[in-house]
């Protein structure tokens, strides 16, 4: 995987699923941690989550872990590589934040 593609503007689907599977998680504890964390205004249907879930565990973002309680249900974490590509995204995120305050800021003088 080339460095440019882990640095580039995560969708915020998967910037929410990265940040989901801090802890591991099934797919519908997943859409709920979304639908709770951006205060219902992101709703994932299970079409678009398992479409993306597949995705990140192909560029080895996360993985598939077995649950303890019910081997049914697949859950999900993040990886070591994941979680430096969720570390990229912020310091992107607060450069555009910076970025902006001061040109802002610099606008109302």
């Amino acid at each position: 995987m080339s460095d440019n593609q882990e640095r580039s503007a995560l969708t915020e689907a998967v910037y929410y699923i990265l940040l989901a599977l801090h802890n591991p998680m099934h797919g519908y504890g997943i859409m709920q941690f979304i639908r709770e964390i951006s205060k219902e205004r992101l709703n994932l249907g299970a079409g678009t989550l398992y479409g993306a879930l597949n995705t990140l565990m192909e560029k080895g973002w996360i993985r598939a872990v077995e649950n303890e309680w019910d081997s049914r249900k697949k859950e999900y974490e993040i990886t070591e590589r994941g979680k430096q590509v969720v570390q990229n995204e912020l310091l992107r995120l607060q450069e555009l934040l910076d970025n902006g305050s001061r040109i802002v800021r610099e606008d109302k003088k």
